[in-house]
């Protein structure tokens, strides 16, 4: 009886071994792609989107100039959002 219970303990060891070291891994590979994933999303640099609303501006101020149309205005617009 005392070897079933020296059997059952380590077996039960081992287990929770086992199933810590793979929470732990599952754990780890999550952690990993939530990084990846808001690398992925990251917002735009700074600098790029002040160029950007800069080019934005600068066609508005075209157009209120009357030197492109509503249609030119709107195709340069989606170029530059799509840069």
């Amino acid at each position: 009886m005392a070897r079933t219970a020296v059997i059952a303990g380590t077996a039960t060891a081992v287990s929770n071994r086992v199933s810590r070291r793979q929470a732990g891994r599952w754990a780890l590979q999550d952690a990993e792609d939530e990084y990846y994933a808001r690398q992925q999303h990251a917002p735009e640099e700074p600098d790029q989107m002040s160029a950007k609303l800069a080019k934005l501006r600068q066609l508005g101020e075209l157009r209120s100039q009357g030197l492109l149309t509503d249609a030119e205005v709107e195709t340069q617009k989606a170029k530059i959002l799509n840069s």
